[in-house]
C-alpha cells in the first residue's frame, strides 16, 4: 500500500509568526537564527538555569564559536562531537560546525565508558566539547581517543574561571558561514543503535533539518508570548529536532539540564508552555498529585513521542488537562525525527467521531513524506489495512550511516525508500498504526536500546550459553529489558548477578531489569531463536506488540 505524499504548505506561512517579519525560505540550520538576530536582536532567544540569551547575543555566539572551530583546523567534511547533558552550547556547536561544513557529533552522555569511547572514534571527531560532570570519565579514556586532538571543558553556569568553552568564545574572532558550505553537507551526526550491536552514526544534512523543521512545524502551536520548553536530551531527536522549532518561529526557549520533574517545573514556572516529551513523563506527573496536575495544566501544548502512549495514560492525560493540544508523533533518526502525527483536533473529536481506534495511531503523514506498506520477505506493497514493514521516501531521509555503506544499502532502496524495521498498516483515512518491529529495538522511556548489543555483553558471561533480550510492556517507560538466557552445563548464576555483570559494561538504562533462566530457547528449523514466542505471553491482549 502507498500513501500519496501530503504536498508541502508554503515555508513562507508556517514561519511566519504573527506579527513578525516571515523572512526568506530558509536552506541552512542557522538561517532563522541570523534572521531573528536581525529583526529581533533584543528579544529573548534562550533561557538555561540562569542565563538568559538574546536572538544578538545567541547569534553572536554561534559566530565566535565557529570562529574558535576553524581556529582549530575544523572545516568541511570534518566532525567534532559533545558529550554533556542538555546545554546550549550543543545547539551553538552543531550550527557552528554547520556553518563550517562539518558536523557535530552529539553522544549520549548516558553511556559507559568504553561505549562513548567507541562512538567518539567512530565519529572521527577531531574536537570534543565535554561537561564538567563528565571530564572525570573522559580522562580514563583520553588515551583510546585517538583523532581527538582539543578537549574542550564546558560548565553549566559558564563561570569565565571554569569554563574552557567560555573562555575561547570570548577570544575568538566571530566567522560567518564558509562560502563553500552546500544545505546537502552533514551537518548532525547522531548515534543509533544497528544491526552489529554497535551504535550507528545517523548523517543528517542542512537540507534534512530544515525539511523536517518547516514539514513538522503544524500542531506544534506556537503563538507570541509563548515559550518553548526544551527537555528532551539533545542527543536524540526529540531534543535536537524539536529545538530548532522555537528558532524558526523566533519563539523564546526554555531548556532543561534534566527533565527530570523539579527541572520541568521550574522551567514552567519560567513561562513555557509547548513542549515535547516521553509519555513517561505523564505518568510520573499524573502520579505526583494535584499540585503537580495543576501546574503541568499550564502547558498549552503537549507533544509526545518516541514511545508508545499506553491508552489509560492518554485517556486519563486528556481528562487532567481538558484545556491542553496533544499531539502524537512517530519518527526515527533517519527521518530527522517525525514521520507522522495525530493532531490535537484529532485527539478530540476521534471518540465522538467514532473513531477511538485512532488514537492508538500514530496519525497521518507529514507533508513530503509518502509512506508504503510493504511484505518484508516478498518486497510486494500490501492493501489498506493489511500490515507489512513501514518504507517511507521524504527530503528528510538522511545522508547514510557514517562509515557504514553497506549498513546504508541495506535500509535505502535505490529509488530512496526507507525500510524503518517497523511494522504496521495503514487504514483508508491515512492513519498509520504501528503495531510490531521488524527489528529488535526497544524503546525505554524514550531511550532506543537494540538487543544484539545488549546480547554480545551478556553472552560474554561465563556461565551464559546462549541469550535472548527483549521488550516487554512497561507502564511507566512503555518497554523494560528482560533477559532470557540458557546457562551452560554445570554453570550457574543468579539474576542479580547477571545484571550486574551486564552493569558494569553498558549503560544502566540498557541492561536487563529481569533474567529468566530457561534449559534451552525456542528456536526455529534454521536455528534462529524465535523472540517473538518469547515475547508473545507478555504482549498478550494489548492494542500493540511494541
Amino acid at each position: 500500500m502507498t500513501a500519496t505524499p501530503t504536498p508541502a504548505t508554503s515555508p513562507e506561512n508556517q514561519q511566519a509568526q504573527p506579527g513578525a517579519t516571515p523572512g526568506p525560505t530558509p536552506r541552512f540550520v542557522d538561517d532563522r537564527l541570523a534572521h531573528w538576530a536581525a529583526t529581533t536582536p533584543d528579544a529573548e532567544a534562550m533561557t538555561y538555569l540562569a542565563r538568559t540569551w538574546t536572538w544578538a547575543e545567541l547569534d553572536d555566539r554561534v559566530r565566535r564559536c565557529t570562529g574558535m572551530l576553524a581556529g582549530l583546523g575544523v572545516g568541511r567534511g570534518d566532525v567534532v562531537a559533545f558529550l554533556d547533558k542538555n546545554h546550549p552550547a550543543c545547539v551553538e556547536l552543531s550550527m557552528a560546525a554547520g556553518a563550517l561544513g562539518a558536523a557535530n557529533a552529539i553522544i549520549n552522555f548516558r553511556l559507559a565508558g568504553e561505549e562513548i569511547d567507541y562512538a567518539v572514534n567512530d565519529s572521527g571527531a577531531t574536537v570534543l566539547l565535554v561537561g564538567s560532570e563528565l571530564m572525570g570519565q573522559v580522562e580514563q579514556i583520553r588515551d583510546r581517543l585517538t583523532r581527538v586532538e582539543h578537549v574542550i571543558e564546558v560548565t553549566p553556569d559558564g563561570g569565565l574561571e571554569s569554563d574552557d568553552y567560555e573562555r575561547r568564545l570570548a577570544e575568538a574572532t566571530p566567522t560567518g558561514r564558509a562560502a563553500d558550505v552546500d544545505p546537502g553537507d552533514t551537518c548532525l551526526v547522531m548515534y543509533s543503535s544497528g544491526t552489529t550491536g554497535h551504535p550507528k552514526g545517523v548523517m543528517l544534512s542542512h537540507a534534512n533539518m530544515v525539511a523536517h523543521t518547516t514539514n513538522a512545524h503544524d500542531g506544534w502551536g506556537f503563538e507570541p508570548g509563548d515559550k518553548s520548553m526544551v527537555a528532551m536530551p539533545l542527543f536524540h531527536v526529540g531534543g535536537s529536532s524539536y529545538v530548532l522549532f522555537g528558532i524558526h518561529d523566533g519563539i523564546p526557549s526554555v531548556m532543561t539540564r534534566d527533565p527530570d520533574g523539579a527541572s520541568l517545573a521550574g522551567a514552567i514556572l519560567a513561562g513555557a508552555n509547548r513542549t515535547f516529551l516521553v509519555p513517561a513523563v505523564l505518568a510520573q506527573v499524573l502520579q505526583s498529585g494535584p499540585d503537580a496536575i495543576k501546574l503541568f495544566g499550564a502547558l498549552k501544548t503537549y507533544t509526545y513521542g518516541a514511545a508508545p502512549m499506553p491508552p489509560p495514560l492518554l485517556r486519563a492525560a486528556m481528562e487532567a488537562w481538558p484545556d491542553t493540544d496533544f499531539m502524537q508523533v512517530y519518527g526515527l533518526t533517519e527521518v530527522s525525527g517525525v514521520a507522522t502525527h495525530l493532531m490535537p483536533e484529532e485527539h478530540r473529536t476521534a471518540v465522538a467521531d467514532g473513531h477511538p481506534e485512532r488514537l492508538v495511531s500514530a496519525g497521518r503523514a507529514l507533508p513530503e513524506m509518502e509512506v508504503r506498506i510493504v511484505d518484508p520477505a516478498t518486497l510486494e506493497d500490501q492493501p489498506t489495512g493489511s500490515a507489512g514493514e513501514i518504507w517511507l521516501r521524504t527530503p528528510q531521509l538522511f545522508q547514510g550511516y557514517l562509515g557504514k555503506p553497506e549498513a546504508t544499502a541495506e535500509v535505502i532502496t535505490p529509488d530512496g525508500w526507507f525500510r524503518t524495521g517497523d511494522m504496521g498498516k495503514v487504514d483508508a483515512e491515512g492513519y498509520v498504526f504501528v503495531e510490531d518491529r521488524l527489528k529488535d529495538m526497544i524503546i525505554s522511556g524514550g531511550e532506543n536500546i537494540y538487543s544484539p548489543e545488549v546480547e554480545r555483553v551478556l553472552a560474554e558471561h561465563p556461565a551464559v550459553m546462549e541469550v535472548a533480550v527483549i521488550g516487554i510492556p512497561d507502564d511507566t517507560w512503555g518497554e523494560s529489558v528482560k533477559a532470557v538466557v540458557a546457562l551452560k552445563e554445570g554453570e550457574s548464576a543468579t539474576e542479580q548477578e547477571i545484571i550486574a555483570y551486564c552493569r558494569e559494561h553498558l549503560a544502566h538504562f540498557k541492561c536487563p531489569k529481569t533474567i529468566d533462566v530457561l534449559e534451552a530457547l525456542p528456536r526455529n528449523p534454521t536455528g534462529k531463536i524465535l523472540k517473538r514466542e518469547l515475547r508473545a505471553p507478555y504482549w498478550e491482549g494489548r492494542d500493540r506488540a511494541v
